[in-house]
């Protein structure tokens, strides 16, 4: 890979995080079929990219987790380290089956598309409740990490999948959204560290690909977030899930 190639993919996962369509997704279905990476290093690049928005993340709720860590006692710091410990329940045993199963990139692209028509169809789920972050117990806390987890499988979203059982669980939209980036922080870190993501990267290559995440994601947040609100990406993940499948079968 080399640096415009990696400006590209930063530039590209620092627009696809904030929609639920699974960058993650988008990702390695580009590394696997146009640049020629194994699944693996494509996961492992997918997840090194995940570390410049994460890093938006931070900046954009900086006001909130400098709270949390003066408020260590915190219901928000309580709901971010709950459910990022249930988040590896689910997360560490689906990383280390997708790593370990998938060696050929055809049976990799099925599989994203078979999941990406899956959040197609858990995207479909409309609604908004009247619950807020003080109202949240443990169990919405092990139900928000669980799923969570099923996001480092590549064609589920993350945003999508922790907004959607915030929504199915009663929480307004706006208290909602900002939870799920907030404990996405934990979880990218955890997937990194996981991983080891950054050791099989070159350095120059892994810098253009954080700046260009970083600086994309940051710039391009507010704006694709109130995007978001107003469109249903359903139909575009059923329709992408869809042609992967069939561009793939008929290869």
């Amino acid at each position: 890979m080399d640096l415009l190639q990696g400006i590209a993919l930063g530039i590209l996962q620092g627009i696809l995080e904030w929609i639920p369509i699974s960058s993650e997704g988008q990702g390695m279905l580009v590394m696997i079929n146009w640049l020629g990476l194994t699944p693996k290093d494509a996961l492992s690049c997918s997840i090194f990219l995940h570390l410049g928005t994460m890093s938006a993340v931070l900046i954009r709720f900086r006001h909130d987790f400098l709270r949390m860590l003066k408020e260590i006692d915190s219901k928000q710091t309580r709901i971010v380290i709950l459910s990022t410990l249930f988040t590896g329940i689910t997360g560490i045993p689906l990383y280390l089956l997708f790593r370990d199963s998938f060696t050929g990139g055809r049976e990799a692209t099925l599989l994203i598309g078979v999941l990406l028509i899956a959040t197609g169809f858990m995207l479909r789920f409309k609604g908004s409740g009247t619950r807020g972050t003080e109202d949240m117990g443990l169990a919405d806390m092990a139900a928000l990490g669980l799923a969570q987890g099923f996001s480092i499988l590549p064609g589920v979203s993350r945003s999508g999948t922790t907004l959607t059982m915030l929504l199915m669980r009663g929480f307004k939209q706006d208290e909602a959204l900002t939870i799920s980036f907030i404990i996405s922080v934990p979880a990218v870190l955890g997937a990194i560290v996981l991983d080891h993501s950054i050791a099989a990267i070159p350095w120059t290559t892994a810098a253009v690909m954080l700046i260009a995440s970083l600086t994309v994601g940051y710039l391009t947040m507010d704006l694709l977030i109130r995007f978001v609100k107003r469109i249903d990406f359903s139909g575009f993940c059923f329709v992408l899930g869809s042609i992967t499948l069939l561009l793939t079968i008929v290869q």
